[in-house]
C-alpha cells in the first residue's frame, strides 16, 4: 500500500520496503518538512525556538513512530512536549494549553491496526489547510530542510493533558453535571482497546455515571474493526441489553468520532450524534435572552437532519466540503455555534475547533438527563432520514470528470452544489445524492439520503446507472 497524502494527513501501512507504506524514512522526511515550514505558518525572531506537541493513540506502531518523530523534531532544533497516549482532541487542546507552535498526532483514526499516520496541527491546535499541507509535501519531495548543530538541538518535556481536557469539558455552561449525576445512568463503553479506554471512563466517573467497560485496555489490539459502525458493534449492542444499561457508547481509536447505542440494542445511528447534540445546544441557546438565531455547519455528505433541526429553531445551516478543516473554516466564517461531520464528529467551538467525543458525550448525557427520556425515545424526536453509502470503482481516473459533468446535465432541473464533487438536492422529496472523487484512488464515492431506505438506495442506483452507461461508452 502506497502513502496516502490528503487534507487529513499522511498515512499508510507500517512495514515493507520504502515506498510501500509509511516507512521510517517517510516519517523522518515529513516531520523534517513540517519543521522547515514552521516559519511560514508562524514567523519568529531569529534564534527563537519552536515548540511542538506530540501525542499518539494506542496502536502498536505508536511507540516506534513517537520515537522517530520526537528524535526528528529534536534534530531540527525544535523543543518537544511529549504527551504520550492521548486522544486526538486532547492533543489539539494541549497545543493551546502549552502555548506550543503546533502539534503532531500519531493516529490513523478508524483505520485497522497495521495503519498509522502523521496528522499535523497549527499553533491553534487545528489541522493545517490544504495549502499548508501542500507546502510540506513540496519541501519533503525536494528534501529542502536543514538539521540543527549539536548545541542547538531541541529538548523534551513530558506532560499528560487528559485532566486539563476534561476540566475544560466539564466547565462548559451547557454541560449539566448535576442533572447527569442525578440520573444515575448506567453506560456500556467500547473503546476498541485504544486511548478512549483512558479518557472516557474518567469523564464518565466525573459525571457520576456507572461505566461498564469493554475493550478499554489501551494496548492497540483492536477487538474488532475500529470504525464505530453498527456492524462492528455487535457485542456492545448485546451487552447494553443484557446489563440493562441506559445506553452504549462507542469511540474510534483516537476518540474524535462517537456513536451511541439505544437501550434496546438498536443503533442511535452515527449521523444522529451531531444532530442530537446540536438540537440540545439550540434549546439551551433559545433559553438565553438576547442571543441571535443559531448557526450550524456540517459537510456536504452529512445528514439533512442537522439543517432541519437548525431551521426548527429559526437558525441557518451551512454546508462545507468534506474534511474537518473545511468544516471548521466554514464555521468560523459563519459564526456557527456547533458543527461537525455525519461520521459522529462533534465540533463545539465553545471548547475548541476540533471533533471531540468527550464534549459530545457530556452534552448528550446532559440532554438525556434533562429530558428524562430513554435513548430510543429521544431518537424519535428528530427528523427521520436514511443514508446509503457506496462507491464506483474505476480503472481510469480520467473518466471521473465526465461522470460528474453528466450528473450535472442529468439533474439540471434540481439544486446542484459543486463545492466538492457534485451534490444534487431534491427539495420537494427531501432527498439528495452526493458524488465526490477520492483523493487517493480511482473511485467515486456515492452518498444518498432520503426519508426511507428504499428511496435512498433507489437514488443511488439511478446515479450508478448513469455512471455505468458512461463507462460503457468510454469502452
Amino acid at each position: 500500500m502506497s502513502l496516502i497524502k490528503s487534507i487529513s494527513g499522511i498515512r499508510g501501512t507500517i512495514g515493507g520496503k520504502p515506498g510501500e507504506g509509511l516507512s521510517p524514512i517517510d516519517i523522518v522526511k515529513f516531520t523534517s518538512a513540517y519543521c522547515a515550514t514552521l516559519p511560514q505558518r508562524k514567523p519568529k525572531p531569529s534564534g527563537a525556538r519552536y515548540k511542538i506537541v506530540v501525542g499518539k493513540d494506542a496502536r502498536v506502531s505508536g511507540e516506534m513512530m513517537e520515537n522517530l518523530v520526537t528524535g526528528t523534531l529534536l534534530a531540527c532544533g525544535v523543543d518537544v512536549v511529549r504527551i504520550g497516549l492521548a486522544s486526538t482532541p486532547t492533543t489539539e487542546m494541549a497545543v493551546t494549553f502549552s502555548e506550543a507552535d503546533g502539534g503532531i498526532i500519531l493516529t490513523a483514526s478508524h483505520n485497522p491496526r497495521q495503519w498509522n499516520a502523521l496528522k499535523l496541527l497549527n499553533d491553534k491546535g487545528e489541522f493545517l489547510t490544504a495549502e499548508e499541507g501542500q507546502a510540506i509535501l513540496d519541501v519533503a519531495e525536494a528534501e529542502d530542510f536543514v538539521f540543527a548543530e549539536a548545541d542547538d538541538l531541541g529538548k523534551v518535556s513530558e506532560h499528560d493533558y487528559t485532566d486539563e481536557h476534561l476540566d475544560a469539558v466539564l466547565a462548559l455552561e451547557d454541560v449539566d453535571r448535576e442533572a447527569v449525576a442525578a440520573a444515575r445512568f448506567k453506560v456500556v463503553l467500547d473503546a476498541v482497546n485504544s486511548v478512549g479506554g483512558i479518557i472516557m471512563p474518567r469523564l464518565l466517573e466525573r459525571l457520576g455515571v456507572e461505566c461498564i467497560r469493554l475493550n478499554c485496555e489501551p494496548d492497540g489490539n483492536f477487538a474488532h474493526n475500529p470504525e464505530p459502525l453498527p456492524e462492528n458493534l455487535t457485542y456492545l449492542r448485546e451487552t447494553v441489553v443484557s446489563t440493562g444499561a441506559d445506553l452504549g457508547i462507542s469511540v474510534d481509536p483516537d476518540v474524535d468520532r462517537l456513536a451511541f447505542i439505544c437501550e434496546d440494542g438498536e443503533p442511535f445511528v452515527e449521523e444522529y450524534t451531531l444532530v442530537s447534540v446540536a438540537s440540545y445546544v439550540f434549546e439551551r441557546n433559545a433559553a438565553k435572552p438576547g442571543l441571535q438565531a443559531p448557526v450550524s455547519c456540517s459537510n456536504l455528505s452529512s445528514s439533512r437532519a442537522l439543517r432541519d433541526v437548525t431551521e426548527r429553531f429559526g437558525g441557518r445551516y451551512y454546508a462545507a466540503a468534506v474534511g474537518e478543516v473545511n468544516v471548521t473554516t466554514k464555521m468560523r466564517e459563519t459564526g456557527a455555534i456547533i458543527g461537525g461531520e455525519g461520521n459522529g464528529g462533534v465540533i463545539f467551538p465553545a471548547l475548541h475547533y476540533g471533533r471531540d467525543a468527550m464534549v459530545g458525550v457530556a452534552l448528550f448525557l446532559s440532554n438525556l438527563a434533562r429530558k428524562k427520556m430513554k435513548v430510543s425515545e429521544l431518537k424519535k424526536t428528530y427528523p427521520e432520514y436514511h443514508i446509503a453509502k457506496g462507491k464506483i470503482q474505476l480503472s481510469d481516473s480520467a473518466i471521473i470528470g465526465r461522470i460528474l459533468d453528466e450528473m450535472k446535465v442529468a439533474f439540471s432541473d434540481e439544486e446542484i452544489d459543486t463545492t466538492d464533487g457534485v451534490k444534487v438536492s431534491f427539495e420537494a422529496e427531501r432527498k439528495w445524492v452526493h458524488l465526490r472523487r477520492s483523493n487517493t484512488e480511482p473511485i467515486i464515492r456515492i452518498y444518498s439520503e432520503a426519508p426511507t431506505v428504499r428511496e435512498a438506495e433507489g437514488l443511488a442506483c439511478e446515479v450508478r446507472e448513469i455512471a455505468d452507461r458512461i463507462i460503457r461508452e468510454q469502452g
